[in-house]
């Protein structure tokens, strides 16, 4: 099994300037943004007054869930919202109570992996799917795209994206992710490429906990049964307490170690600084 560090990269419409202090600093297009960042607990580069300089907004937090949005510049500097491009895709950001922005830059990565290996007509399941960058990356490559979300809100969002992007043809899921692959399998689908970006913790529509941790070997094991031969999983976990050996030992259970990788996902900000965005497990041959 192969272990490694990935690494995602600046684009025309988003750099990641600098990062520290429990911060990071980032440019979307023409807004600048400060959000908390847990992995951020190294010095920045430059000093906090600098960042305030160059930054339209700051989230602060006011709970462990939530926060709201502190306006630095003028208005008419920061719309809102607004969008950014990725390789002739429209994504519309919004400034959300929850630090996010409608789009996880440092997926990038997985971008470009899923365009290396989707091909017209491969059949892609997006779950966890929020606003719908991977199921737009494979839209236009000429799959055909279940993306699953258990948010109406937001896949009302992925739709806005797919259609500025001048695409098409999408199928929408409002379901939850786990339950939907494990039906799924009952009716014995199957999958060219998976990818799913589970959160570490939360609560369902009717107050029932998750805990990924405990959640991910059905995830795996359901995977493993849609997964068509020569097709590839992406797994993005985000988790402190899920770590790359854990990982390894649930993806042993249902997969060939010979077909898995597992890596560490890091961004490098402009400044020099390391930035790390959790762990990613892949399946796949290539």
């Amino acid at each position: 099994m192969l272990t490694e560090k990935q690494y995602s990269f600046p684009w025309e419409d988003y750099e990641l300037i600098d990062a520290g202090g429990g911060k990071k600093l980032e440019r979307f297009g023409r807004s600048i943004l400060i959000r908390p960042d847990l992995q951020a607990y190294f010095e920045p580069a430059m000093p906090f007054a600098k960042w305030n300089e160059m930054a339209n907004w700051e989230f602060v937090e006011n709970s462990k869930f939530e926060g709201a949005w502190i306006n630095l510049q003028k208005y008419e500097n920061a719309p809102r919202p607004w969008g950014i491009k990725f390789e002739g895709l429209q994504f519309k950001l919004e400034l959300t109570k929850y630090k996010h922005v409608g789009l996880f830059p440092e997926q990038s990565s997985n971008w470009k992996y899923i365009q290396e290996r989707i091909k017209n007509e491969h059949k892609f399941l997006n779950l966890f799917a929020y606003t719908g960058a991977a199921s737009i990356v494979a839209n236009k490559q000429g799959a055909e795209v279940f993306h699953v979300d258990a948010v109406k809100q937001v896949i009302a969002w992925a739709k806005e994206n797919m259609l500025s992007s001048n695409l098409s043809g999408i199928k929408w899921v409002l379901d939850d992710a786990l339950k939907f692959a494990q039906r799924e399998v009952k009716r014995g689908k199957q999958y060219d490429g998976i990818i799913m970006d589970p959160p570490a913790f939360g609560l369902g529509a009717k107050g029932e906990r998750w805990i990924l941790e405990d959640k991910l070997p059905e995830l795996l094991g359901a995977a493993s049964r849609l997964l068509s031969k020569s097709g590839f999983l992406i797994v993005n976990t985000y988790s402190p307490k899920l770590t790359l050996k854990m990982l390894e030992r649930m993806a042993v259970r249902h997969f060939d170690p010979l077909d898995t990788s597992l890596s560490e996902l890091w961004m490098k900000t402009k400044t020099g600084k390391d930035l790390f965005y959790g762990n990613i497990l892949k399946i796949g041959r290539k």
